[in-house]
């Protein structure tokens, strides 16, 4: 079966076929909101102001934004704000009782979890705007952004910036419920992948001025498709720690007897410790920024910064191990998994239920993050560093960060349209193999 054929199959079922469109729609509406420019903000003097605030936390936030944060739109703080409140609530619900009391309650105690996310979301957008509109206020780069500065735009930008990024998890949750895929993880792949045309367009004219040569941007895509295809090696990479449930009679019934595995992730974390040890690592540069005539400013900015002198290169790989493995230990939780195997009669074969089982699910996890946390570093360094080197514009900003969101997102959606095809007797929308199901 053809790819064209695959594609056909996805819009002979009505429902699939609902559920993209209404996903496409949805998508066209934030495209739209994300060029909405907030009020008592000069966009071309802030674009000016921004060319500057690359390699700070300011040019971070701006990729998983799409644009939107230099260009000062209605959408400027994108889904951020959720995705803050949905870690905090997340670390927390491992050392606050009545939040880890919550996540044991099935899906009741998920909604009063998601109730709690919109209410941080609104607390966090409230103060990212309010420290939005001080740095607007404060002349970026010399350059007046803001034509009427005072207490009135202070607010009306807190007002919108904070409506907007509840209008924004809005759009998510309907994606996720009516549409196709995760729809916040959706909204920040449509962002990075839709700096995509800017950057080709500026690679064209790179190479039509001769500024760029034709082999360093074939050698980059060489290397960008084997990028992504080592991150798919990466995100689907399991360890299975096979699982074996005793005989039980029920009744007139016999119950368990089968044998299955329990899948743990190479890289059970995804893309969080990239991006807290990368907005750890800026912060200093971002900082200094703000003091040009500081020598001790001017040394942060020379020497603690990407490519300088390989400092910046080594403390970002040990950030991102150490939060591998802090961020592991907190969605995955041993005691848990071999209590929950205990309560139902499964054992691992040739180890004892009980604490035995969960020194072992342990000590299993220690080892394959380690190899997880490595293979992070490199995906988040290598990359970068090499289309540094070969300067293609093509690449700039699209490291192992983006490549990684985009990756799982992607391997996510299909996974949804393929199970949608096989349960109506359609071939998947994968030719050879099945995308297998990602935590």
């Amino acid at each position: 079966m053809s790819l064209v054929e695959s594609v056909q199959n996805i819009f002979r079922v009505p429902e699939l076929r609902k559920r993209i469109l209404f996903t496409l729609g949805l998508f066209a509406i934030y495209r739209l909101g994300e060029h909405v420019p907030s009020p008592g903000v000069d966009a071309a003097a802030l674009a000016a102001a921004f060319s500057q605030q690359a390699g700070t936390l300011f040019g971070l936030y701006d990729i998983f934004v799409g644009g939107a944060f230099s260009r000062a739109t209605i959408f400027a703080l994108g889904i951020m704000p959720y995705i803050s409140a949905s870690i905090v609530l997340q670390v927390l619900g491992a050392v606050v009782p009545y939040l880890e009391k919550l996540r044991k309650e099935g899906e009741e105690g998920q909604k009063k979890i998601n109730q709690l996310t919109r209410y941080g979301t609104v607390i966090i957008s409230l103060i990212q705007s309010y420290a939005y509109g001080i740095f607007l206020m404060s002349n970026p780069g010399g350059v007046a952004v803001v034509p009427d500065p005072g207490p009135g735009f202070l607010l009306t930008l807190m007002i919108t910036q904070t409506t907007g990024t509840m209008f924004v998890m809005w759009l998510g949750e309907q994606i996720t419920e009516r549409g196709i895929g995760n729809g916040i993880s959706l909204i920040i792949m449509i962002n990075i992948v839709g700096r995509v045309p800017t950057a080709v367009q500026a690679t064209i004219e790179s190479l039509r001025t001769g500024t760029l040569s034709l082999f360093a941007v074939l050698a980059a895509s060489v290397l960008a498709v084997a990028m992504v295809a080592f991150v798919v090696v990466l995100t689907q990479g399991t360890r299975k720690i096979p699982v074996q449930y005793a005989k039980r009679i029920v009744g007139r019934r016999m119950y368990g007897g089968a044998s299955t595995h329990i899948p743990l992730r190479v890289n059970t974390a995804g893309v969080i410790p990239i991006i807290f040890a990368s907005s750890i690592l800026i912060i200093p540069a971002t900082i200094a920024q703000f003091f040009p005539e500081s020598s001790v400013a001017q040394w942060v900015q020379t020497n603690f910064s990407p490519h300088r002198n390989g400092v910046w290169e080594v403390l970002y790989a040990m950030f991102i191990i150490f939060f591998t493995y802090f961020y592991t230990a907190v969605v995955l939780n041993p005691n848990d998994l071999a209590e929950n195997m205990r309560k139902y009669g499964g054992f691992v074969p040739g180890i004892r239920p009980g604490k035995k089982t969960a020194e072992y699910i342990d000590r299993v996890m220690t080892r394959i993050t380690l190899v997880g946390a490595a293979a992070l570093a490199l995906v988040a360094i290598v990359p970068d560093f090499l289309f540094q080197v070969m300067n293609v514009i093509l690449f700039a900003g699209f490291g192992g960060t983006s490549v990684l969101i985009v990756v799982g997102v992607a391997l996510d959606t299909l996974q949804q349209i393929e199970s949608h095809l096989l349960m109506r007797h359609y071939e998947g929308f994968v030719r050879k193999g099945r995308i297998r199901g990602r935590r």
